[in-house]
Order: structure tokens, then C-alpha cells, then sequence
């Protein structure tokens, strides 16, 4: 799959911010484009029209970080997305797709993890959301189907967007589903823009894309995300309705890596957690 530009990416971004949210008076003209017209930006962030246009049609070579940030600023980004547009700009057109060897977590993560217990469900996430590693309550958290081995095997290691997307099982067991499916969408066109070499990357945003109308249409709508912290609202097999939140832990030996971990948000879910504790032993 071909993976996103400089000039798409400002094409969504700028159709998605109109005269009203930034004090543009448009004297009632009648107006074809959903958002801000290439000159309305561009005079705003300081560049020429022309210059601008260029970006868009990713034929103006490398842009300068003073450019970026202008033009971030005036189309509103938040740090996420101001990152991706800089990450989109270093981008060259000569780079080709790479296959990145297997991930292997760092045995300081492991330990981490080790050190848990059983109480507290966690998980180990590579780049591209593979599990790297889980404890068995994180494993019976998420996906009680799986093997509890497979992480071990690069090549049957569970893939959490694979599992969200086209899993129905999955599906049917987070209540917030829409809410989770956004982030995921947006944190995985954010890693795209980190890695544009990467394969793998590219053949998952692919396989997504074709098999699942809701990614294919949350991908077409240009948003980047983080993925750090908020609410996951199950509907699990075995505990019934538990409403947890999900932190994430970068890595400083593997950056790419993180550890997710999901605490309880009230004492019923607290419960639910150590009921699925408690059937592990």
C-alpha cells in the first residue's frame, strides 16, 4: 500500500479547518471547498501561494521546520499531528519499503512485566502493535482465544490491529469500540509517518484497509493520534462488564516497544480483575 504524503496530509488538514475557526472573514462568498483555500492558507502560515500549492502536490522538495510550523499553527495541529506533518516532511522519494527484521523485547521490559504478577493485566507492543509479550491475566484479558505461546513466534505473534479490525470477537467484546477504533486508526497512520520504510507496516495498513470498510474509512480521514492513556469498556467472556483504563510505558532500551498496562476504573471492575486472577491459578 502506498502510504501517506506531505501533500495529502495537508489536503485533510486543511479541508478540515474553516474561515470561522480562525477569525477569516469571507464576506458571504460562496465557497467550493470544505475548508481553507490553498491562498487562505498559505497567506496566513507566510508563504506564497504558489510555493504552497507546490507542497500539496509534493513538488517543492523539502520544506523548511520554520514553514512546518507555520503551517501547523494556522491549521491547528496538536502536537501528535504536528509531529507527523515534520515526520511526513523528511520523508525523500527515493526511499524503498524494507523488511524489518522479527522484534525482540528487551529483557528489562520482561522483567517489568514479570514483576507485575498476575493482579495487573499487561501487555508488550511492538511498532506495529504485535504483542511481544503478555501475563496471563493480560492474555485472558484480551484475547482468551489465542494461544498464551503465540508471542513468542514472530510469525504467530497476535497483531492487536489485525485482532480489532477483523476479529469479530474481538469487536463484540469493547463496548467503546468506535471511540478505541479512531485511536488506533491515528496511531497507526503516526507510526506510519515515523517509519515509511517499514514493510511490514505498509502490507498491515494494507490488509486493514482491504478488509475492513470502518478502517478503510477512518484511514481516509487523515487523523494521527497518540495512543497513552484512556477508557476501555469490556463486555469479556468470562467476568462480564469490566471498565478499565489503559496506560502506555515507553521503553528507553527499545523505543519502539511499549508496555500497556489496564487498571481498574471502579471497585466492580476491580473485582472482575481479580476474578480473572483468580481463574488463571
Amino acid at each position: 500500500m502506498q502510504l501517506e504524503s506531505l501533500g495529502a496530509y495537508l489536503k485533510t488538514r486543511r479541508d478540515r479547518v474553516t474561515p470561522d475557526d480562525i477569525g477569516l472573514r469571507t464576506y458571504g462568498a460562496t465557497r467550493r471547498v470544505p475548508g481553507l483555500r490553498r491562498e487562505e492558507l498559505a497567506q496566513l502560515a507566510g508563504v506564497s501561494a504558489g510555493y504552497y500549492t507546490r507542497l500539496e502536490q509534493d513538488q517543492a522538495g523539502l520544506a523548511s521546520d520554520q514553514v512546518l510550523d507555520a503551517l501547523a499553527g494556522v491549521l491547528r495541529l496538536d502536537p501528535a499531528e504536528s509531529a507527523h506533518l515534520h515526520n511526513l516532511a523528511r520523508r525523500t522519494t527515493t526511499s524503498r519499503l524494507v523488511r524489518p527484521e522479527p522484534e525482540t523485547p528487551h529483557p528489562r521490559v520482561l522483567a517489568l512485566l514479570s514483576s507485575l504478577g498476575e493482579s495487573m493485566p499487561a501487555l508488550v507492543l511492538g511498532r506495529r502493535g504485535d504483542v511481544l509479550a503478555w501475563n496471563r491475566t493480560g492474555h485472558a484479558l484480551h484475547a482468551g482465544h489465542v494461544g498464551f505461546d503465540a508471542p513468542g513466534d514472530p510469525d504467530r505473534r497476535p497483531s492487536v490491529p489485525r485482532m480489532f479490525f477483523l476479529d469479530p470477537l474481538t469487536r463484540d467484546s469493547l463496548r467503546n469500540w468506535d471511540e478505541l477504533a479512531r485511536i488506533h486508526v491515528g496511531y497507526l497512520r503516526l507510526t506510519a509517518g515515523r517509519y515509511p520504510d517499514d514493510a511490514a507496516l505498509a502490507e498491515l495498513i494494507g490488509e486493514l484497509a482491504m478488509g475492513s470498510r470502518d478502517f478503510s474509512r477512518l484511514w481516509a480521514e487523515g487523523d494521527v493520534a497518540d495512543c497513552t492513556t484512556g477508557p476501555m469498556l469490556l463486555r469479556h467472556p468470562t467476568v462480564g462488564r469490566t471498565d478499565i483504563d489503559y496506560q502506555v510505558w515507553l521503553q528507553p532500551d527499545s523505543p519502539d516497544h511499549r508496555l500497556e498496562v489496564y487498571t481498574p476504573r471502579d471497585p466492580a471492575s476491580a473485582d472482575a480483575l481479580r476474578l480473572l486472577a483468580g481463574s488463571l491459578s
